[in-house]
């Protein structure tokens, strides 16, 4: 009986540690409703994903979308624990926003009509240029675009 009240207590702290772990969490596809706009994230080349100190994901449906929701609560940006964008190169790869590359290019429409898109290696965000036109940006210079509502330049 001791021996079956430890298991138990033991996998109850196993159960309340897991649940309650600061980490990111993979985007549930077509189950998700993006955190800012309430529409249901569903392409894999653009979801992100904010979770905040204590470990409660947010989802959205684009890189607009999570500029857009920390730009209008910055006390949530500055205290998240992950801020993600996917790279639009590894679909369901998250990568952190502020070193992100994104490339904004009416070449490549995004969910919400920004036209931004992401991706983790500088290179790769070059060469999408070259193929797509448009502008690169940081992250700073998105969550400014989104504030300005920059469609595109």
């Amino acid at each position: 009986m001791k021996l079956l009240k430890s298991v138990v207590s033991l996998l109850f702290i196993l159960v309340f540690l897991t649940g309650c772990s600061v980490e990111p969490r993979p985007i549930p596809y077509g189950e998700a409703n993006c955190a800012h706009c309430n529409m249901t994230v569903t392409d894999n080349r653009y979801g992100a994903e904010l979770v905040n100190d204590k470990g409660k994901p947010y989802y959205f449906d684009s890189a607009e979308c999570l500029a857009a929701y920390v730009a209008e609560q910055p006390e949530v940006g500055e205290k998240a624990a992950y801020l993600l964008v996917t790279d639009y190169l590894n679909p369901n790869e998250l990568i952190d926003a502020h070193s992100a590359h994104f490339l904004q290019s009416e070449a490549l429409p995004s969910p919400m009509g920004m036209n931004l898109t992401a991706v983790k290696d500088e290179a790769a965000a070059t060469q999408m240029q070259q193929e797509y036109g448009g502008q690169l940006l940081d992250w700073n210079q998105v969550v400014l675009a989104v504030k300005n509502d920059d469609k595109f330049q």
